[in-house]
């Protein structure tokens, strides 16, 4: 296993849901910008880093049915699927780091909130980059810290983005439709600023 897996194994063996700091029970901004996609609920949409998140549980009580939730700890999926119960069989869980990610499919909607920012390497992101355009059919939202947002998270150095920095990372094969900031105020009560962008697949 990688420095990086053996670290993500680790938060998730030794903190529960709530003492993580990206913890939300609702995620707004992702699920608006999906809302605001129309996708049919036969979309196949891939949550990038969705570790324990609860956006698969508002994906699948929006009624889509073609869902994916990939992250590097095996725990964390573990932990998702106890918390969906019978409703975990509906959803396809992958093991994997998303920079030696290989997709067996295209998906409608890519999504992932503060698994980019992690990839600190100039070989990392292009990975990254290159498996989204290989694996992308329309939308792509991406959330990050912003440059007012923390330097590190969960101990590990991260990569902070402007509007501009990131639209011009996904110019390769993606036109820019929103962007916003927000502040996500985490359950120990302090505030990590996020850039949320949408993309369109443009070729």
């Amino acid at each position: 296993m990688t420095d990086r897996k053996l670290h993500w194994e680790n938060v998730y063996n030794t903190k529960a849901s709530q003492q993580v700091s990206w913890a939300q029970d609702v995620p707004q901004t992702p699920l608006h910008f999906i809302d605001s996609f129309d996708l049919s609920e036969a979309a196949s949409i891939i949550d990038i880093g969705g570790g324990d998140s609860k956006l698969v549980d508002h994906l699948l009580d929006r009624g889509y049915r073609n869902i994916t939730v990939l992250d590097i700890s095996a725990v964390a999926l573990e932990k998702a699927k106890k918390r969906l119960g019978n409703r975990a069989n509906l959803v396809k869980w992958i093991v994997s780091d998303i920079a030696e990610f290989k997709p067996d499919q295209c998906y409608d909607l890519w999504h992932d909130r503060a698994t980019f920012h992690f990839l600190t390497t100039p070989e990392e992101i292009e990975s990254y980059l290159k498996i989204a355009q290989q694996a992308v059919k329309e939308y792509l939202v991406i959330g990050t810290f912003s440059e007012n947002g923390p330097k590190k998270c969960s101990g590990l150095e991260i990569k902070q983005y402007s509007e501009n920095q990131l639209s011009r990372q996904l110019s390769g094969g993606f036109q820019k439709l929103h962007c916003i900031t927000e502040d996500h105020i985490t359950p120990f009560n302090t505030i990590q600023n996020f850039l949320f962008c949408s993309f369109k697949r443009s070729n």
